[in-house]
């Protein structure tokens, strides 16, 4: 008799869990990406020179990368949302995926010709803003990703929440592509890699804390 009513204490404050829907999820987060972009257009923050820098070899790199990266991780995301399911294989391919795009984009770079070119090349004040910049534009997929993890019954504690800030963080920074005045790669693996690294690490530590799946 004691373990039945604990069982249905324990069970009192359980909610029923909707089936999920991988395609309905995925097309959620499509129409908040895609309203992210045309908001950025449309109110002129896009760079005003975006079709000269179209043509330059390291935004075709830049745009393949972080659309790749945060098309398979926000895919991961909203796959993880199902209890039953484990990212653990597919992270290990989503980390080689990252380290090909990082290594391309160092190779593109070169190496600085000193210290003083060092430090011109990373200009840090405009990198911080742009970082910055990141940051606010991967919260709007966040707060998507967030509720759509609250609806459904994540089990996987650690890499949910992982996957979940790495997709806001790069698709934050894809969009931030459009009004980012820098070409140099070294310049972008730097501060755009700080920018998806707070974002990332934020949400894998505040996320499981913060949020009741």
């Amino acid at each position: 008799m004691k373990l039945d009513f604990l069982i249905d204490q324990l069970a009192a404050d359980l909610a029923p869990v909707r089936p999920r829907r991988f395609w309905v999820d995925a097309s959620i987060m499509a129409l908040v990406a895609v309203i992210e972009l045309v908001l950025l257009f449309a109110t002129g923050f896009a760079h005003l020179d975006i079709y000269r820098m179209m043509t330059q070899p390291t935004m075709g790199w830049r745009i393949v990368s972080l659309g790749v990266i945060s098309l398979v991780s926000g895919s991961l995301a909203v796959r993880s949302f199902d209890p039953v399911y484990s990212a653990r294989g597919a992270l290990r391919w989503l980390a080689l995926i990252i380290a090909i795009c990082l290594a391309s984009g160092i190779v593109m770079a070169g190496l600085p010709a000193g210290a003083a070119s060092l430090m011109q090349r990373l200009d840090w004040r405009s990198g911080v803003q742009c970082a910055a910049k990141i940051v606010l534009l991967s919260m709007p997929p966040l707060l998507a990703l967030a509720v759509l993890g609250r609806r459904g019954a994540p089990t996987d504690m650690r890499r949910t929440p992982l996957l979940i800030g790495l997709a806001a963080a790069t698709w934050g920074a894809f969009v931030f592509i459009f009004a980012c005045p820098f070409n140099d790669p070294l310049y972008i693996v730097v501060w755009y890699g700080v920018g998806c690294a707070i974002v990332t690490l934020a949400c894998r530590f505040l996320l499981p804390r913060i949020a009741r799946w």
